[in-house]
């Protein structure tokens, strides 16, 4: 058995493409998966399956959420121990955290190819990508200055639209499940 985090994109966005979390808990369940654990509104799951392929068990997720809701869902799979091996390697130990700070981490479908000098700062000089490894990239936002900056656009200009981004207390949750 190998344990999963599964990141779903676009769902229970302000109020468009509504997935209940019970429902998402099932469909996984009827699928085969183990011990299914969905944390949060957003589209995080948790959960144990005997499946080694990790794409072709991407798709077949895929296809059996559009199935079930009607729209497509993008789902992004990352196995469990990189998840802890990110929160417990210092991944933000050099940035100065205050009240306007904000820590993000973004998955890719595919291990990145960009190559970028780092740290990225945007032009607006409030998003900054400070790593990117495998298929995570890790981001600071500061709002200090700007409440609407424009990191998730940079982020999809660079690395493309199959990314999904999840803020570092949520990453935190899903480790601790």
């Amino acid at each position: 058995m190998i344990t999963l985090v599964a990141f779903l994109r676009g769902i229970n966005v302000g109020g468009h493409h509504k997935v209940p979390m019970a429902e998402l808990k099932t469909i996984l369940v009827n699928m085969g998966c183990n011990n299914v654990k969905t944390i949060l509104n957003s589209g995080n799951i948790v959960f144990e399956t005997k499946k080694k392929d990790i794409a072709v068990l991407e798709r077949i997720i895929e296809m059996a959420l559009r199935d079930n809701f009607g729209f497509a869902i993008p789902v992004i799979l990352i196995p469990q121990n990189q998840i802890s091996e990110l929160v417990n390697d210092g991944t933000f130990a050099n940035v100065e955290i205050h009240k306007n700070i904000r820590l993000y981490v973004s998955f890719l479908k595919e291990p990145s190819t960009t190559k970028l000098k780092l740290p990225y700062i945007s032009n607006d000089k409030a998003f900054t990508i400070i790593g990117v490894r495998d298929k995570f990239i890790v981001c600071v936002l500061d709002i200090t200055t700007n409440n609407t900056p424009k990191g998730m656009e940079d982020l999809e200009k660079l690395f493309g639209k199959n990314i999904t981004t999840r803020n570092w207390n949520t990453i935190v949750k899903i480790n601790n499940c």
